[in-house]
């Protein structure tokens, strides 16, 4: 299956064979993945993604976690003739074409598309769970996640900074780390979703430490890359400029990765963000470490948006999602683009035929 275009692009440029393996899962295990996919935010895009997924042929079996009536809604504005299943529980047969199997969870109230309600933050969090656990007994193999909102579900009265966060305390995770994959490149994150006066005091040599050996484990056993090679940005223009523009990279950067070069760790940096993105530097790279969300997330969504996925590593489930937002103003429109659900979708499967399946506890 060939790579979206921007991928195939970036991918003769970078020409790195690990980033753009054919998918086929079976060549893996002949065993088809179920896969849960929540619908996020009610009253954004993320149902009309899940309606559209009853016509397409995937490599994983779907189940959506959500409200059968909202779908329903959905798509009777969307003019789409939808056909829905209950998933019992255990249950992996794939529905026909144009048949959806749900796993429902009740919304608090009846969503008018566009409208943000923060009686159904609570709604939200649920699917996330059903999803999550029923990831941990067994049930499914991975899931994947649609866009939420994040300032509504603060509004109820929840503190939440994001999906990353909620399901490493959900799952007992010790240390995650956010990753999006997409312009033939991957590009993890050393904190996530913080304001930028507080990322500064966030980077420590101990944090990081965690998040490197998360990524170089979850490389080789989750994607296959015997010895991934990172790169990791510094933090400060220019790297800090030899300490004149910030002494993270000589105090704290630099130190810990001497340390890891000597333990066996393919790492090179800490490299200045501005000209770490160039066909030469990411020529057999696996990934690249940037110091926050809007360091390195830009170039790649530059690069693939629209077809970018966001894996959570770290997590003892497979989780990835799309790497855009709710789009309040397409909800129920028709116009929304399913290009980055259909990829997170795939990587679910592609992951979750390699470790095999799971067995209920």
């Amino acid at each position: 299956m060939p790579a979206p275009k921007a991928e195939r692009s970036m991918s003769r440029r970078v020409g790195n064979p690990h980033l753009h393996e054919p998918f086929n899962i079976k060549h893996t295990r002949p065993r088809i993945p179920l896969v849960a996919v929540t619908a996020g935010e009610p009253a954004g895009i993320g149902p009309d993604l899940c309606v559209a997924l009853a016509r397409r042929r995937l490599p994983a079996r779907i189940v959506v976690v959500a409200d059968r009536e909202l779908l329903a809604s959905r798509a009777r504005l969307l003019g789409v003739a939808l056909k829905m299943v209950p998933h019992p529980p255990g249950t992996r047969t794939a529905p026909r074409a144009g048949t959806l199997a749900v796993h429902h969870v009740p919304l608090a109230r009846a969503v008018v598309p566009g409208r943000l309600d923060p009686a159904n933050s609570a709604y939200v969090l649920r699917t996330l769970e059903a999803a999550a656990d029923g990831c941990r007994d067994g049930a499914f193999d991975a899931m994947v996640t649609g866009p939420l909102q994040k300032s509504v579900i603060n509004d109820a009265g929840i503190a939440f900074t994001g999906h990353t966060e909620y399901l490493a305390a959900h799952t007992g995770a010790g240390h995650v780390v956010m990753m999006l994959v997409g312009g033939g490149m991957r590009v993890a994150l050393a904190t996530t979703h913080l304001p930028l006066g507080e990322v500064a005091r966030h980077i420590t040599a101990q944090s990081l430490e965690r998040t490197l050996r998360v990524l170089r484990r979850d490389l080789a056993e989750r994607f296959a890359i015997p010895r991934p090679r990172i790169l990791v940005a510094g933090l400060n223009p220019h790297a800090g400029e030899a300490g004149f523009l910030g002494r993270e990279e000589a105090d704290i950067i630099s130190p810990l990765l001497a340390r890891l070069r000597h333990e066996g760790f393919d790492v090179e940096g800490p490299l200045p963000a501005d000209t770490l993105f160039n066909p030469r530097r990411l020529k057999g790279c696996d990934c690249v470490l940037a110091m926050y969300h809007d360091q390195g997330l830009p170039v790649l969504k530059y690069a693939s948006f629209g077809a970018g996925v966001n894996v959570t590593l770290g997590l003892p489930i497979i989780r990835t999602s799309v790497d855009h937002g709710t789009a309040l103003e397409l909800a129920g429109s028709g116009r929304a683009g399913i290009g980055s659900l259909i990829e997170a979708i795939r990587l679910a499967a592609k992951l979750a035929a390699r470790r095999g399946p799971r067995r209920s506890a």
